[in-house]
């Protein structure tokens, strides 16, 4: 089990970066992590940041070197890769504005310096979005991006003693090209999963480079890997991190199908289970993060450190803990966990809790009815605003009967009725927040109705057991793709069960 929590100023000494996505945040050891660029609003940054870990201390090192222009370090930037090997941090492409970049650069973290780096061989291509990973202590692999035409599908695999990179022939078959996806070096095996691909679709598949080891004298190939479980949704802009016998895959965003001209952001956490082979959910308590895309995500021990991103609003400068449960930082949370969470229930502990005491106020009001001496509180009811004050839910409304003369309370009747035969493809994205409300709204509206016939009975008894799965979604933004088809089922039950009271 794990909690996620939410950084307080007592973690850090100095000063953190400032709000960015499209960034990237190495390891450099066990001793500090390195943040680099990224972009905030429309301006692209080109600063240092760095998290001493042993001192729990935010810092920016005064850099020092030169560029074939004269510029101390790379210039501003994002959606480029980094990649750390023993002390230094190597810098490729990116973008800056609508342009690609193919410059190589390294930083010493040692004296914090730049060099702009001369690179030989098979030269790759301007790029952005591509993804990269250290193999061993001297090379690295990078594969796919964009270079503003195409999606790519090259493999380069860099010498960092000799600075020469070297373009992978691969046989077989190939991986779709691809942008926005991770990859990331498992033993002897390079793990792709997601990303962009060619014509915009994004994909949910994972793949399996091998091939890059010479001394093990395999032909390079590419194998596409079906695991188990519970394997995450589409998505690009997503995370993956290393610990131990596990790979965390955070966030990111997708479309899906009859959506494919909007963006859904993602918090989920998933899992790739390097023992069993399978994908699963992590079991989280409590409330995660805003979802979010192109933020970085770090591992410092058994935690894992979540800072930035962009939701297609806001670009995020807040940083999060993932931690276990016998972290001493979990012990923050101090509400008991609900019993029986699964690890695929998307729910927030405090709103479970309310949902909870809402309950349990009821049956005390219906116990002092019955001549039980108890305190009542029915602060923690839900509000929800009625759908005659709901402008989004009407528009939609009004839309649907077009010039039909019809009242308000006869046009939300008219939605709630085409919702109730519509299919999950049918919907379209800006139908699904006012969706959302309406469902949460008529959950309130059945449990009041519950909790009255209770009160007016002369004979005790039951609030029911009904589970709502969506009931304490706070966004839509929350809501995975997969998850519409059950949302609609619920709302179609809801409607039945509202009109047979």
């Amino acid at each position: 089990m794990h909690y996620w929590i939410r950084a307080s100023p007592s973690d850090f000494a100095g000063t953190i970066p400032q709000p960015r996505s499209g960034h990237t945040a190495v390891n450099i050891g066990k001793s500090k992590v390195v943040v680099f660029g990224g972009l905030l609003d429309k301006k692209f940054l080109n600063d240092i940041t760095v998290y001493d870990i042993e001192n729990k201390l935010w810092f920016q090192p005064e850099c020092t070197g030169s560029g074939s222009d004269g510029q101390v370090g790379p210039s501003p930037r994002a959606f480029h890769v980094a990649v750390s090997i023993d002390c230094h941090m190597f810098i490729f492409g990116g973008r800056s504005g609508s342009r690609r970049l193919g410059d190589f650069w390294v930083l010493d973290t040692d004296i914090w310096q730049w060099s702009e780096l001369t690179s030989f061989g098979d030269l790759p291509s301007a790029r952005d979005f591509a993804a990269a990973s250290a193999i061993g202590n001297s090379k690295i692999v990078m594969y796919g991006g964009w270079d503003g035409k195409k999606w790519l599908s090259d493999v380069y695999i860099l010498d960092t003693m000799s600075l020469e990179w070297r373009e992978l022939s691969v046989l077989g078959t190939l991986p779709p090209p691809r942008c926005g996806h991770t990859s990331t070096m498992v033993e002897k095996r390079l793990l792709v999963y997601g990303g962009r691909g060619g014509g915009g679709p994004i994909m949910a598949d994972l793949w399996a480079l091998k091939g890059l080891i010479e001394e093990e004298n395999e032909s390079p190939g590419w194998t596409q890997l079906k695991l188990p479980g519970q394997a995450p949704t589409a998505r690009c802009g997503h995370t993956v991190t290393s610990g131990g016998f596990h790979l965390l895959l955070f966030g990111g965003h997708g479309t899906g199908g009859w959506l494919s001209r909007y963006d859904v952001y993602y918090n989920d956490c998933v899992v790739l289970d390097r023992v069993s082979v399978q994908w699963k959910r992590l079991a989280t308590m409590n409330e995660p993060p805003a979802a979010r895309a192109y933020h970085s995500m770090t591992s410092i021990g058994a935690r894992y450190l979540l800072f930035g991103g962009f939701d297609g609003k806001s670009t995020y400068g807040d940083l999060w803990w993932l931690v276990p449960e016998d972290d001493p930082i979990a012990k923050r949370v101090t509400a008991s966990p609900p019993e029986g969470i699964h690890e695929n229930q998307h729910v927030s502990m405090t709103s479970m809790e309310k949902e909870r005491q809402m309950q349990e106020d009821a049956v005390a009001e219906l116990q002092k009815r019955i001549g039980v001496s108890v305190s009542v509180s029915n602060s923690n009811m839900k509000k929800i605003v009625d759908e005659l004050e709901d402008t989004e839910l009407l528009e939609l409304a009004s839309k649907l009967v077009g010039e039909r003369a019809l009242s308000n309370k006869e046009a939300v009747q008219a939605l709630r009725d085409h919702w109730s035969r519509s299919s999950p493809k049918s919907i379209q994205l800006k139908e699904l927040s006012p969706l959302l409300r309406d469902y949460q709204r008529m959950i309130t509206r059945l449990q009041k109705e519950k909790l009255r016939s209770l009160l007016q009975s002369s004979k005790p008894g039951s609030l029911g057991k009904e589970t709502y799965r969506f009931h304490h979604i706070r966004n839509v933004s929350q809501l995975r793709m997969d998850d519409i088809p059950h949302l609609l089922a619920e709302y179609r039950q809801l409607v039945v069960d509202i009109a047979a009271d």
